[in-house]
């Protein structure tokens, strides 16, 4: 049975629980162990913008470029914390940033 997992704080977790995602809520500073111990279980993974942040900046890029598992970072349901946009990273990146 394919079961997502989510990480992240515990007041987005309990929608995420509530739609039949298994969570986990990392204490302070457990965040990478939380995340390589998810990569070895899990085919899907959606993790918080805060807790991706907590994590070594080209970790997450190097799992999604390898395509598997599939890792989502979304923005926590309070909307304190706010993915990058995709598209201005692009365009800074390129060079084609105004």
């Amino acid at each position: 049975m394919f079961q997502p997992l989510f990480i992240g704080d515990r007041v987005t977790a309990s929608g995420f629980r509530l739609g039949g995602a298994k969570v986990v809520t990392p204490e302070s500073g457990a965040e990478t162990k939380v995340f390589n111990s998810a990569l070895k279980t899990s085919n899907l993974i959606i993790i918080t913008v805060q807790v991706a942040s907590c994590l070594p900046e080209s970790l997450i890029e190097k799992i999604q470029i390898m395509g598997s598992p599939l890792v989502l970072v979304i923005p926590d349901i309070r909307g304190l914390h706010q993915p990058d946009n995709v598209a201005d990273r692009l365009r800074r990146l390129l060079g084609m940033a105004e």
